[in-house]
């Protein structure tokens, strides 16, 4: 379980982020840290598993690096201080939906949809969009999506093809180059606690049916 130790580590680490600090202390991290974060991931996928077959199994290959790639950042420090991780068919860097979970010091980050969309893929989901706008705002308006995740995020293109319109007079979210939903709460009433497996999976159950909608287009 994810205990106090998590958010100090983290804590200090936003005050040393630096390679020394991080090898000093990188028994705490493993124990305190990555450990606890990866308990967390083997209960989760448990169930993500049983609803999408593709998803993989090994919660090791859905957690990214702590390991930030400074090589075109402004900001050298070495390493993110927040632990990740994306459910998705395929792995982590798939471009079909998935889930996304992540936890720093003091919050938690639960979403889901698409965060990644090239040329190709992002015409198929406008496409899905455009022949069914009704599905899409069936899931977006739904009381409890709305409840726990607001509403849709993403960059928006300011044009659309022309082929497009009608659809966007039903919804504006054809605009969207990215459609994701995210929700962020304390992580502190969680230490020490079994509740929050269930928190996040309530959350992972709330987006499900966008993500088996955005799926509709790759079929």
């Amino acid at each position: 379980m994810i205990t106090k130790e998590y958010t100090l580590f983290f804590e200090e680490l936003a005050q040393n982020n630096h390679k020394e600090w991080f090898h000093a202390n990188k028994k705490r991290y493993e124990e305190k840290v990555k450990l606890p974060f990866l308990s967390l991931m083997d209960g989760l996928l448990q169930e993500l598993t049983s609803w999408d077959g593709r998803i993989p199994s090994d919660a090791k290959n859905a957690m990214f690096r702590i390991n930030k790639d400074v090589r075109f950042s402004k900001d050298k420090t070495p390493y993110h201080t927040l632990l990740k991780a994306g459910f998705s068919p395929h792995g982590k860097k798939s471009l079909l939906p998935g889930y996304y979970l992540g936890i720093d010091a003091t919050t938690i980050y639960v979403g889901g949809g698409l965060f990644t969309l090239r040329s190709p893929e992002l015409h198929l989901v406008r496409e899905h969009i455009s022949k069914n706008a009704s599905g899409l705002l069936d899931v977006v308006n739904d009381l409890t999506f709305v409840q726990n995740f607001g509403r849709i995020k993403g960059e928006k293109n300011k044009r659309l093809d022309k082929g497009l319109l009608p659809a966007a007079e039903k919804t504006a979210l054809i605009y969207n180059k990215q459609f994701y939903a995210m929700a962020e709460f304390p992580l502190e009433p969680f230490y020490n606690s079994e509740d929050l497996l269930d928190e996040i999976m309530f959350h992972f159950k709330t987006i499900r049916p966008l993500n088996t909608f955005l799926n509709q287009a790759f079929d």
